[in-house]
């Protein structure tokens, strides 16, 4: 697609860019919503991805374009860029510049064209994918020397401030950060990683995702009053994050918490997440790959249950492939639709897939989306 999108580069502003990026999707094997709790989260890099075209700008001028979005150029001024302005999809490349500026990185400009195959709301990451490549492209042309993980909080805060999403740094570190092969076994607290290898195929798996279709928009209401919770559950606690509450305290914690159910919930979840990062963690690592299985079906009831973020078509993938034979499944992402994962058997890939599709037509639902996710590399120059 590198090609291509050089290709419509050229086209659309007469010359050649100074170069091509990519960043990619992710999809989270476990550890959700604990990312904005200062906890462990566990994604890995999709081979989809968004690539931009990119040549920079001396006139304070940010110029941009997608294949993937009807309509022409469109044009701002840097200076003008302000906070929560802009409700379309230009916000995320044009957040990154602003957060980089407001930083004091002199930036002066660009010109921009990007396309992706990140399959947009379906809980795989296709904005941090957008803000990724463009922080990427940005940090190489003007030598601003930036490190992967700075890039990750920059897009972070141009989502959260100039988007006005409220989403914690896993998406853009994922998309920064990830190796091929491996999963990225990050501590959101002090953004230290660990790469661990994923090879299902070498043992006879192959984890699919399921895109149910159904659309979702984290900034407008349900993700930032679960966050508002969380927040309140780690004050009423008096820790700084709800990371901060031992796993072995729980019990002794949600009793503290009294009649406020909501937050006994959202603090339920988060601890048992992070406890089930770590446990996946240690399973990887001791090469029993396939009982993570039942940890990701564990994951599944707390985000349904406990933080209430799931939806009849997630809660059908999740019900259909174990049920069909599938060692694990859950939902990803932030909930309110998106996608499913299902870590299954090579000879039960097919099985499994044409059951879900005959549970959604018999439920009425538009049919799903199925493929195989594959671990693959992090953002990268690619000419």
């Amino acid at each position: 697609m590198g090609q291509q999108v050089r290709d419509g580069f050229v086209e659309l502003y007469g010359t050649e860019p100074e170069g091509v990026w990519s960043a990619p999707g992710r999809v989270n094997l476990i550890g959700e919503h604990t990312d904005y709790n200062d906890g462990f989260v566990m994604p890995f890099a999709l081979p989809h991805t968004a690539v931009a075209a990119v040549s920079r700008r001396t006139d304070g001028v940010l110029r941009l374009h997608s294949a993937d979005v009807e309509g022409g150029i469109v044009e701002l001024t840097l200076d003008a860029l302000t906070p929560e302005s802009d409700k379309s999809w230009t916000a995320y490349p044009a957040g990154v510049l602003w957060a980089l500026r407001e930083a004091g990185h002199p930036v002066t400009g660009a010109d921009i064209h990007l396309s992706s195959t990140v399959p947009s709301g379906a809980g795989l990451s296709s904005s941090a994918a957008l803000e990724v490549v463009v922080a990427l492209a940005v940090n190489d042309l003007f030598e601003l020397g930036l490190q992967r993980w700075q890039l990750a909080r920059l897009c972070q805060r141009g989502e959260n401030v100039y988007v006005g999403a409220p989403t914690g740094i896993m998406d853009q570190t994922a998309s920064a950060c990830c190796e091929d092969g491996h999963a990225l076994f990050l501590d959101t607290r002090d953004l230290s990683q660990k790469q661990i290898p994923l090879d299902l195929a070498a043992e006879g798996m192959r984890l699919l995702v399921v895109d149910t279709q159904v659309k979702h928009s984290h900034s407008e209401g349900e993700y930032g009053k679960r966050r508002a919770g969380c927040e309140k559950g780690a004050a009423l606690l008096g820790v700084d994050a709800l990371r901060d509450v031992p796993y072995g305290e729980l019990d002794a914690a949600l009793a503290r918490l009294g009649d406020e159910e909501e937050v006994v919930r959202l603090v339920r979840h988060v601890v048992t997440e992070d406890e089930r990062v770590e446990r996946v963690v240690k399973l990887l690592e001791s090469g029993d790959t396939r009982a993570i299985g039942p940890v990701l079906i564990e994951g599944h009831a707390s985000l349904r249950d406990d933080f209430r973020i799931s939806c009849p078509e997630l809660d059908l993938v999740v019900d259909t492939a174990v049920a069909s034979g599938a060692l694990g499944a859950r939902m990803t992402g932030g909930g309110f639709g998106g996608s499913a994962i299902v870590l299954a058997n090579v000879a039960d890939v097919d099985s499994l897939t044409k059951a879900v599709e005959e549970a959604f037509a018999a439920a009425g639902f538009t049919a799903p989306r199925v493929f195989e996710a594959v671990p693959s590399p992090g953002a990268r120059r690619l000419s």
